[in-house]
């Protein structure tokens, strides 16, 4: 059952779906969903909600504010990707769930991936309402992702943009924008990897749009999420890593891992970044998830009815 939603972030309208068990008693759980840098829910988001509500959970899946279905808020650019607004709208949608007569106001997850993931962490760590996350092939510093994606020939330059967008968005002109990918991995763009490129691609003339605003390149620079991985305890975190992710590099997420306190669990997926959402990669990383979190959210939860219990019980035998 999946309902198409809307809420207020303080002035942006943020749209999504609800999905509801088609079995679940009068209050469930609940898992707050969005995508990462760019990415719009149709990109691989309702294959996570179908597993996590088929294990009787429910979600609320959003665009995150200027992608896809949401607004930016008044006299804010569409296609601007500010971490911290993401995360403050992470916690409006909690909020939006608690509100849904359907959900366990005091049983929510939070789910994220890539840029999502890292904002996911952040949610934990400073918002005692979640009980569960789930991060996966998760950005942990943009400082060491942008020195790895920009080539070093092209800091100054990059800087120099930005500098000059700033006066002219004080001047009342257009933001610069970004092609978030390129087929050529050489040319200036947010996601210069081969990877990426074939997997945007595949949504051009959807509603996601190949570009974001240059000042979303400086907030992504400025952005250390890894940061708060140690204040996530004593909530329950999954994180999700492909080893071979040249994108964000995996070998920064493992070791970020061992930084945060348990409760933790560390699964890694075969492949790199995008490889998560397909095939093994999905079966794994969605698996996991859902595992996490009916251990964690059904445990304690008034889910109203026997049988609600027990759809979180039968897949924590899988």
């Amino acid at each position: 059952m999946r309902e198409d939603i809307e809420f207020d972030a303080e002035g942006a309208t943020l749209r999504g779906w609800f999905y509801r068990p088609d079995d679940a008693g009068d209050s469930v759980p609940c898992v707050v969903m969005s995508h990462g840098f760019s990415a719009i829910k149709e990109m691989h988001l309702d294959d996570y909600a179908e597993v996590f509500c088929d294990a009787g959970l429910a979600c609320v899946v959003f665009d995150n504010r200027g992608l896809g279905a949401s607004d930016a808020a008044p006299g804010k650019p569409r296609l601007e990707l500010d971490p911290w607004e993401q995360i403050r709208d992470y916690q409006h949608a909690i909020t939006y769930a608690q509100l849904r007569p359907e959900v366990d106001a005091d049983h929510i997850g939070v789910w994220g991936s890539s840029y999502s993931a890292a904002h996911s962490y952040v949610v934990a760590a400073i918002d005692r309402r979640v009980k569960a996350v789930c991060g996966q092939v998760p950005l942990v510093s943009g400082r060491r992702a942008f020195e790895m994606l920009v080539r070093i020939d092209f800091w100054e330059q990059t800087w120099q943009l930005l500098a000059a967008d700033r006066q002219a968005r004080a001047r009342g002109e257009a933001p610069a924008m970004l092609p978030v990918v390129d087929a050529d991995p050489t040319a200036q763009s947010a996601l210069p990897t081969p990877d990426s490129y074939a997997f945007f691609s595949e949504y051009e003339g959807s509603s996601w749009r190949n570009e974001v605003t240059l000042r979303s390149l400086e907030l992504f620079q400025g952005y250390e999420p890894g940061e708060y991985l140690k204040h996530i305890a004593p909530t329950p975190l999954l994180m999700v890593v492909a080893p071979n992710d040249r994108l964000v590099a995996g070998e920064l997420a493992s070791a970020a891992y061992e930084t945060a306190a348990h409760p933790k669990k560390l699964v890694l997926v075969p492949g790199g970044h995008f490889d998560a959402y397909v095939g093994p990669g999905f079966a794994i990383s969605s698996a996991a998830a859902r595992d996490w979190f009916v251990e964690h959210l059904f445990t304690g939860a008034e889910v109203g009815t026997p049988e609600a219990a027990g759809a979180g019980a039968r897949f924590t035998r899988d």
